[in-house]
């Protein structure tokens, strides 16, 4: 069985994650530099990834590059240790969440991005 979140759209989660750092004080522009810095898309396969309503399976399948920093994303987010998901999707997918969190608390983008 697969979960839900997988063939939701990233177009219908995005609009959440930038609220949620803006509610924060944080800007639409660092969402987006996460989210480039995690996947290796240029601004403009994010765009397009947007427009397009691909779903995180295909957004995550096809992303350029996954930063291979992003193995330091530990902690916990859902409740669940991000470092004992199995599910190599439901692992990105957190470590996702995980960073948006991390730019909600107001942590300096250099830790975020694992610098």
């Amino acid at each position: 069985m697969t979960h839900r979140i997988y063939r939701t759209s990233f177009a219908s989660v995005y609009p959440l994650y930038v609220t949620k750092a803006e509610r924060k004080g944080r800007s639409r522009e660092e969402v987006d530099q996460i989210i480039c810095w995690l996947t290796g898309l240029d601004d403009a396969g994010l765009q397009r990834a947007i427009s397009d309503g691909v779903d995180f399976e295909t957004f995550f399948a096809t992303a350029p590059r996954l930063n291979p920093a992003r193995s330091a994303i530990t902690g916990m987010i859902c409740g669940v240790r991000i470092e004992n998901i199995e599910d190599q999707l439901m692992r990105e997918i957190r470590y996702l969440d995980k960073l948006i969190d991390e730019l909600a608390k107001g942590r300096p983008m250099a830790k975020i991005l694992r610098d």
